[in-house]
Formats: structure tokens, C-alpha cells, sequence
């Protein structure tokens, strides 16, 4: 009756946390038949079936933020490992800051780029801003990077702690759109705020793999523009 549970071909076959306790229920005791056993048994395979189930799903709206560092592989080529390294982790630590200070999820890390989600896409905007400002006041012998960042607001699949889907290909696209210490927003995260806190300028925006007749703006907190 076990083996038709649910999962019984996947059990005890992962590194996972349940994977070793399935293994210590069916190592402990003898070798004889056990119905406790194989009942404890049934009882992991089918909460790691449950598990999976929740783990793809889908979710309310985020907004999806990317961002990288512009011109950073002609520079890593000539900078040595030690070089681009450090400057990664400051990179890194700046941004992820400037995100957890705006109520962001880091999702992950991407070479010189990241990927967060916010609920609120005016923290998202603030965040990136704060993170653009951060990483261009790091100095590496006379190298001053520059970050660039676009969002996208839409409801991508979670997949664990990542998210996938259409979505989440568009607010990478409008990253790459944006030039050194710009913050780019698509028209839908854009409709979600209050545009009289922005100075907003329409881009040109048109990208393989995102919606045609997509709108992207250029997008400033008032107060910060020249």
C-alpha cells in the first residue's frame, strides 16, 4: 500500500532535509516487516508530492526588478579575478542593502546583475535609485561602475524561491534597455504609482521576447532630477 502513495519512485532518491529522514525510517529497526515504518514512510513521500505542488504555483502581482553593471565585461577582461571579484561583493552588498531597505526580496544574483521583487513598485523605484546612486560611488583603481535597472510589474510563476514566466523575460529585457544609473519602468509597474511623485520621460522601447507596443519610461523621483 506504500508503494502506491504518492512520490514512492522519487523517495529517498535527493539530497533533501526529508530525503535522509525517509532513509533513517527505513534503516532503523530490523529487517522485518513494519508497519510503523512503512507508514512513516508514506507519510514523508506524500508531504514531499505536497511540497512540490505549493512550490510551482502562481501569486498576487510583484514587481519584478533586474539590474547590471554597464560595460562590466570589456572591464573584467583586463581587471584580473581579484579585481573583479571585490568589486561583485561591493556591488553586491550595496544593492542587496538598497533592496531589503525598501521592503524587496533579493531572488538572486546573476554574475554583475541581480534580480529582486517587490509588492510596491514605488519601493522598487526607490530602491533602484538608492542602488544606482550606491554602486557609482565605488571607486576600484579609477574604475567607477555603473548600474542599470528596469522593472516590470506582472504575475510570474514562484518556483521555490525563483520566479519564471513572461513576465519575468520582460523585466529582463527592459533592464537591458537602460543606460548607466537609469531606472527604467514598463507602462504596467509604471500605472501602479503616483506619477506626480516621477519626473517621467518616454523611451523607445522595443525588445525580442517582450509585448509590441510595450511603453517604458525613464523614471526620476522628484527632487533627484537636474
Amino acid at each position: 500500500m506504500r508503494r502506491l502513495a504518492p512520490g514512492s519512485a522519487q523517495l529517498m532518491g535527493g539530497g533533501r532535509a526529508s530525503d535522509r529522514v525517509a532513509r533513517l525510517i527505513s534503516e532503523a529497526g530490523t529487517d522485518e516487516p513494519s508497519a510503523t515504518r512503512e507508514l512513516g514512510l508514506a507519510a514523508v513521500q506524500v508531504w514531499q508530492v505536497l511540497s512540490r505542488s505549493r512550490a510551482v504555483s502562481g501569486g498576487g502581482e510583484v514587481t519584478i526588478l533586474f539590474t547590471d553593471l554597464v560595460g562590466f565585461s570589456s572591464w573584467a577582461l583586463h581587471a584580473g579575478d581579484d579585481h573583479v571579484l571585490r568589486l561583485l561583493r561591493e556591488v553586491g552588498d550595496v544593492s542587496r542593502a538598497a533592496v531589503q531597505r525598501h521592503g524587496g526580496t533579493v531572488v538572486k544574483f546573476l554574475g554583475d546583475g541581480m534580480m529582486a521583487v517587490f509588492a510596491d513598485t514605488a519601493e522598487a523605484i526607490s530602491a533602484a535609485h538608492e542602488a544606482c546612486t550606491a554602486v557609482s560611488a565605488i571607486t576600484l583603481d579609477g574604475y567607477r561602475p555603473q548600474l542599470r535597472t528596469g522593472m516590470h510589474a506582472g504575475r510570474p510563476k514562484r518556483v521555490g524561491r525563483d520566479y519564471v514566466g513572461v513576465d519575468v523575460n520582460v523585466a529582463a529585457r527592459v533592464a537591458d534597455a537602460a543606460s548607466g544609473g537609469e531606472v527604467l519602468v514598463s507602462g504596467p509597474a509604471l500605472s501602479t504609482v503616483d506619477e506626480t511623485q516621477y519626473v517621467v520621460r518616454r523611451r523607445r522601447f522595443r525588445a525580442k521576447g517582450a509585448p509590441r507596443g510595450l511603453e517604458v519610461f525613464s523614471v526620476v523621483p522628484r527632487g533627484e532630477s537636474s
